[in-house]
């Protein structure tokens, strides 16, 4: 899971785990699909900013526990 990662490092997406189409559609759509590299920047308690392609991204714990590297 994401939120277990460490910061500062790349990670290779290996997992989407959710049935909601809805929140698949919205990774699909930052880039963030299996098989793609995640750079995990820094992490809180429940959320977690990422780079993923050329943007940065704030996700929530809803989303970064959905995302398995």
């Amino acid at each position: 899971m994401l939120l277990n990662a460490e910061p500062g490092k790349t990670y290779t997406v290996k997992e989407i785990n959710t049935d909601d189409e809805e929140m698949n559609s919205f990774l699909f759509r930052l880039g963030c699909y299996v098989g793609e590299p995640i750079t995990l920047i820094s992490k809180k308690k429940k959320s977690c900013i990422v780079a993923i392609k050329d943007g940065r991204y704030n996700l929530d714990e809803l989303l970064s526990s959905a995302i398995i590297v």
